[in-house]
């Protein structure tokens, strides 16, 4: 479902000559359908370069990114756009929203976008933000006010709202409490029985361990310096 092969990625910085910095090279990775894979390694490994080349935030300098049938690596973005209506979900550790838009309407829009009614969209939307413990009354209220555990359920919520083939999980237990991480980790489960790809990075060990397959340490793929 979800596969890398030889992908390498470096920044120019444009301000300071035009250096180049390579971050990543020969990154090689599969996940199958209802696998879970963690990317390890320490800060600054390029765990997170890494998932934006998958999601094709980063373009990639060479080699291959397929994620169901399109190579993001030569996409168009209309096909980028495209994969990410359909096949490509993504939680962020962040809330990036328009403002003034209603927590309903968000975390609902994924669906919305293949076609769901608007009725059905907003019944799914209610039913997961009150499985992830959203109070009813923020739900017609702008998440951009909320605090950071309620954007991060949010973000939960938008990110499973609908059965992506495949999922980009960036810290989804971060600052919840117990309560909302069982959910949580029992979300992600469900998505694997139904066949869905995931790559996540997990720095709670404890949920590593029970929802992951296995892992792939991205420090592996740091170019050496000559």
């Amino acid at each position: 479902m979800i596969e890398v092969d030889a992908a390498a990625k470096s920044f120019t910085l444009h301000n300071q000559g035009g250096t180049v910095i390579p971050v990543m090279q020969d990154a090689s990775l599969r996940v199958a359908p209802g696998e879970c894979v963690a990317l390890t390694g320490a800060s600054g490994a390029g765990k997170s370069t890494l998932m934006r080349m998958i999601y094709g935030n980063y373009l990639t300098q060479s080699g291959r990114i397929i994620v169901g049938q399109t190579n993001v690596a030569q996409a168009a973005p209309r096909e980028v756009l495209a994969m990410r209506r359909d096949v490509l979900g993504y939680v962020s550790q962040f809330l990036r929203v328009v403002p003034r838009v209603a927590t309903r309407d968000v975390v609902a829009e994924p669906l919305r976008a293949v076609g769901v009614s608007r009725d059905e969209a907003f019944q799914q939307a209610e039913e997961l933000l009150a499985r992830l413990n959203v109070p009813r009354p923020l739900w017609d209220l702008s998440p951009t006010t909320f605090s950071g555990g309620e954007q991060q359920r949010v973000n939960i919520a938008r990110g499973f709202v609908y059965t992506y083939p495949a999922l980009l999980l960036d810290e989804p237990t971060a600052s919840l409490d117990a309560t909302n991480r069982e959910t949580v980790l029992s979300l992600i489960e469900e998505a694997k029985t139904r066949g869905c790809a995931i790559v996540g990075i997990f720095h709670d060990e404890a949920a590593r361990s029970r929802v992951c397959d296995r892992e792939v340490d991205v420090s592996v793929f740091t170019p050496v310096a000559a």
